[in-house]
């Protein structure tokens, strides 16, 4: 099997070892450094994610803190093969050396206490994207599935704005209906879906419509397919997957599709991937499809790595 170039822009791998105790080089999830093979270069977004629903006593940005003192850890303990990168020249030169491209983003700004002041410590451990909400509605906004008409507060926009003068992302995965159209409004910076596929090919309040998806690619952002089985469809074949991406590059997204697996994230995944191992069957499915080699770099590597 060919070797390909992956950028993966969502996995809540940080997440599973924090609370599992288990390590990023050897565990039972869908993503171990042990396991990685048929990459010729491979970098991964980790999320920061904890539900606002169970917030600690101690807090939730003392929650995010210790996620990242772990991240240090797991960074220091493998070396050999995993490096933090901060920007797109980091990760071609990480990738040149061969070694795991680990970038960081934050799902719910709830970890941030949802308060502008924090994105100042975000940019500081390198965060690259932020989704404002997670299925919790907060402060900022509504959600998907919680106040889904409720839009950005005062307060959201502010943590938007100072998010952009700090070159950090929005994601509106799990964004409100209502919050999305607000960021599109306002935002001077390219809008991310990481891990969001078409609501046209199968109806969930977490896929996009597609007025929602031309709205991201037309601020130059991209969105990741996502390997969950429930946003799929009832029968999550690999074919369903790809119909989703499909529908996407029939509305121009050649530029503006990637893959945001979610891997980590969900207990069911589509049939044919159990772990990042097995994306490339998704490629060669592409490849036999009749996709070129040049759309195959696009959407595997080059529309993610061009946003950092």
């Amino acid at each position: 099997m060919k070797h390909i170039r992956y950028f993966d822009g969502h996995c809540d791998t940080i997440y599973r070892c924090y609370v599992t105790g288990e390590g990023m080089r050897s565990n039972g999830g869908h993503i171990a450094l042990d396991r990685i093979d048929g990459f010729d270069s491979y970098a991964q977004m980790f999320t920061f994610f904890w539900d606002a629903d169970e917030a600690p006593a101690r807090g939730m940005l003392a929650v995010a803190k210790e996620m990242y003192v772990l991240f240090q850890n797991q960074l220091q303990l493998n070396s050999d093969c995993l490096i933090h990168c901060r920007s797109t020249a980091d990760v071609l030169k990480c990738a040149g050396k061969g070694k795991v491209c680990a970038l960081l983003s934050v799902e719910g700004a709830d970890l941030l206490d949802c308060d502008p002041d924090n994105i100042e410590l975000a940019q500081q451990w390198g965060v690259k994207l932020i989704n404002p909400t997670w299925n919790c509605s907060n402060a900022l906004s509504g959600s998907h599935c919680r106040d889904n008409h409720r839009g950005l507060s005062d307060v959201g926009r502010a943590f938007v704005k100072q998010a952009e003068q700090a070159n950090i992302l929005m994601d509106v995965s799990h964004l409100s209906q209502k919050g999305f159209w607000d960021l599109v409004e306002m935002t001077s910076r390219p809008i991310v879906a990481s891990h969001s596929n078409s609501r046209s090919v199968y109806e969930h309040s977490r896929g996009l419509t597609d007025d929602q998806f031309r709205a991201v690619c037309e601020t130059g952002g991209v969105v990741g397919l996502n390997f969950y089985s429930g946003f799929v469809g009832t029968h999550p074949t690999m074919d369903m997957l790809i119909r989703h991406l499909e529908h996407f590059l029939e509305l121009g997204g050649e530029k503006h599709v990637a893959i945001g697996g979610d891997l980590d994230g969900c207990d069911e995944t589509v049939i044919g991937i159990n772990g990042v191992q097995d994306v490339p069957k998704l490629w060669m499915d592409l490849k036999e499809k009749g996709y070129s080699d040049q759309l195959l770099d696009d959407l595997f590597w080059n529309n993610w790595l061009r946003l950092f």
